[in-house]
């Protein structure tokens, strides 16, 4: 494998694809740890911190902690590989507060059972929620007759406010070759999405989301709304599709997938070299209609959709670079029960946001890694380790809550 020799180049495409982005959206450009480049895990911090105590000293003694002597928090994540780092980073730092927290990958779940199984008090937090779009899977209804997000707490602010960029990549040269712009023009136009019909069954295809990720039922109502009629969402494990979708862009071939940041995709993808953010027609962005007539799918609303990328990344249309999708908001949510009973796990929430160019990083490390927990835990571990000053300052404002 040549993945270390690569890497150099791998973090400098990362911040130029990511970096427009991180600052249209508030969140930082300027990583405060360094990208790994030894395979040393012991750090300079790790060392002081063991030499003089001071980790220890900026949450006070254990049997002092706001997280001693209670019950196991059961604590889990997304089944997607992108939220893993962060996840593992909050629950670290809980432990830190003296909770006993169960590892997240125990509890590893897509949307629609994350959200019923912590309305059930068998999950205590989840942070991985992507809003508005998951408040669809509030409107079930649990066997005592509750609805489920009767029982859950969104903790606003909370992990990465608008950080979660998404939209459809497309094959720049194909896309340069046949004066492709925007998915609605695609649609039109039989010389376009005829390329795209790979099955021969009369739609053009583009690689979307799992069935259970919210973000599938999302792309399906935008199709009904914006009358999309050639066009067909393929569902199928999303590394997978994206590894087919990146062979063919690669190589030249039409093809258009569904993503979104923070995540190592778009390291792979290069965006402005390899693919471009692709943009709809401002008129096809989905609004609160729920034209599917789905539970909870107004939801599903992605007005007004996002504008700030350049056109040096993204294909301008007639209403210049609109991806049809919202920045979502990328945040923990919690058993309402659990959340008031733990006010300084609560406040450490809300102060948690890590910088999302770091996550991205993150993302691209886990991506040369083996993949495995193990892995996951010693990325968390080094970025604390490498931000303890700003870690110390989240565990302060949670000590504080008590």
């Amino acid at each position: 494998m040549q993945l270390k020799k690569k890497q150099p180049s791998l973090w400098l495409l990362l911040l130029a694809s990511f970096s427009l982005f991180a600052a249209a959206c508030g969140g930082s450009t300027e990583s405060t740890s360094d990208a790994p480049d030894d395979e040393d895990s012991t750090s300079e911090s790790d060392e002081s911190a063991d030499d003089d105590g001071e980790d220890e000293a900026a949450v006070g003694d254990s049997g002092d902690l706001p997280g001693a002597d209670k019950p196991i928090v059961n604590m889990g994540r997304g089944n997607w590989s992108s939220g893993y780092v962060h996840a593992q980073i909050l629950h670290d730092l809980m432990e830190e507060l003296g909770y006993d927290v169960a590892s997240p990958d125990l509890l590893e779940f897509a949307p629609d059972l994350a959200y019923q199984t912590m309305a059930r008090g068998e999950m205590d937090l989840w942070p991985n929620s992507w809003y508005p779009g998951h408040l669809s899977w509030w409107e079930g209804e649990l066997p005592d007759g509750t609805r489920i997000g009767d029982n859950l707490s969104r903790v606003e602010g909370s992990v990465m406010p608008g950080g979660g960029l998404q939209g459809w990549l497309v094959t720049k040269s194909w896309a340069d070759e046949n004066g492709a712009l925007t998915l609605d023009q695609i649609n039109d136009d039989e010389a376009l999405w005829s390329q795209l019909d790979s099955d021969g069954n009369g739609k053009g295809e583009f690689f979307g989301c799992p069935e259970d990720w919210t973000c599938d039922d999302i792309m399906a109502s935008q199709i009904e709304f914006a009358g999309w009629e050639n066009l067909e969402q393929v569902q199928a494990g999303y590394d997978a599709m994206f590894a087919e979708f990146l062979i063919m862009a690669q190589a030249g071939e039409p093809a258009i997938m569904y993503t979104w940041t923070p995540t190592a995709y778009l390291a792979q993808a290069v965006p402005g070299e390899t693919t471009m953010w692709l943009s709809v027609d401002s008129d096809s962005v989905l609004n609160d209609s729920n034209p599917l007539g789905r539970e909870g799918g107004e939801n599903y609303d992605q007005s007004p959709g996002y504008t700030g990328l350049d056109t040096d990344v993204c294909l301008a249309g007639p209403d210049g670079c609109q991806l049809g999708w919202a920045a979502a908001d990328i945040e923990v949510t919690a058993n309402t029960a659990w959340l008031d009973e733990n006010p300084e796990a609560h406040a450490l929430f809300l102060a948690f946001q890590p910088p999302l160019i770091d996550m991205a990083i993150a993302g691209v490390a886990l991506t040369d890694s083996d993949g495995s927990q193990a892995a996951v835990e010693q990325i968390a571990a080094d970025w604390i380790a490498d931000n303890r000053d700003l870690v110390d300052q989240w565990l302060a404002t949670a000590l504080a809550a008590g």
